[in-house]
């Protein structure tokens, strides 16, 4: 049965004022490089256009979040010389407003518990998309009857009903996007066994309820956005954001930065004796700013041309690394 996503009941409209966007860090651990670029073009683009910009500490990701890190994670952006104006806003504390907009989709029958093992799941899926972890869930491993029904978040996990659709959207970096979810992911996970929402479902909810209008992110979330606006529309959520996602930053083997890299903490190079103006400096030559020895987060922000950010992917390299550790 296709499903045409109506309007569920009357949802709160967002909070009036300007454009908005997010610093959006999940304390898994120390931020990087990488992060830390993404970040910084995030800040200055609020900076430079008005934006009002919101500070959200994506901490839903259970036995992944690291003791500490929320503080560090602050602590680490004040040092680069960002600033917000709201927050930290810390998602774990109040869970509310996502079992709400489940209950709405439970009733429009849109989402169904599922308790099927991964390994259930893989028998007949296919394989996973490149850089993700999880497998495409067809349509044939649906229940039979989905339709309306109540909310139970207890200890089952709940997927999003995906049916064969084009979701496109213009993304003011990378042009014209386009993607079918029911081909690329499926039926999505939308709540956890462990009481909490998804990814998917949190920065939808969060977003329109924070008066997120711009959201600026790495292009590893490119596909995601498309889930999102599904949630978006099927939640009759207006308006829907304007996406700008930007090329990684990756090691030279070509994946995404992360430990097998090397240690590119930005707490790291602090602790070296690294200045922030230094690492600002290479996070601007990776932005398409001719930066020198030193570079401020304010000069950054003026001197930041999204259309000179370079198309490709970012390669951090040993010289990279010597760079930032030389004296200047």
């Amino acid at each position: 049965m296709a499903h045409s996503f109506p309007q569920i009941g009357r949802p709160a409209p967002p909070p009036p004022g300007p454009a908005a966007s997010r610093l959006a860090p999940s304390p898994t651990g120390a931020l990087h490089l990488g992060n830390a670029r993404t970040f910084l073009v995030n800040w200055a683009l609020a900076r430079s256009r008005g934006w009002r910009l919101i500070l959200r500490i994506e901490d839903l990701d259970g036995p992944r979040i690291k003791p500490g890190a929320i503080e560090q994670t602050i602590n680490t952006l004040r040092w680069l010389g960002m600033d917000w104006d709201d927050g930290p806003i810390i998602q774990s504390h109040d869970l509310s407003p996502y079992r709400q907009a489940m209950e709405r989709l439970a009733r429009a029958g849109l989402v169904y518990p599922c308790e099927l093992s991964r390994s259930e799941i893989e028998a007949v899926a296919s394989a996973p998309q490149e850089g993700s972890h999880e497998n495409v869930f067809p349509a044939a491993l649906r229940p039979p009857g989905i339709g309306p029904r109540s909310f139970d978040d207890e200890q089952t996990s709940w997927r999003f009903v995906v049916d064969q659709t084009r979701v496109g959207f213009i993304d003011e970096f990378a042009g014209a996007q386009e993607f079918d979810p029911a081909a690329t992911i499926g039926d999505f996970v939308v709540w956890t066994k462990r009481g909490q929402p998804s990814y998917q479902l949190a920065v939808v909810v969060d977003d329109h309820r924070q008066g997120v209008t711009n959201v600026v992110r790495g292009n590893d979330l490119v596909e995601s956005a498309a889930r999102q606006l599904l949630l978006y529309r099927a939640l009759g959520l207006r308006p829907e954001p304007a996406y700008l996602h930007l090329p990684l930053v990756r090691g030279q083997d070509g994946k995404r930065l992360a430990k097998r890299h090397g240690d590119t903490r930005i707490e790291t190079y602090r602790a070296a004796g690294v200045r922030a103006d230094r690492v600002i400096a290479l996070l601007g030559r990776w932005s398409g700013i001719e930066a020198g020895e030193s570079l401020s987060a304010a000069e950054f922000a003026a001197r930041l041309d999204a259309s000179r950010i370079p198309w490709t992917d970012v390669i951090f390299t040993a010289e990279d690394d010597r760079w930032l550790r030389a004296s200047p």
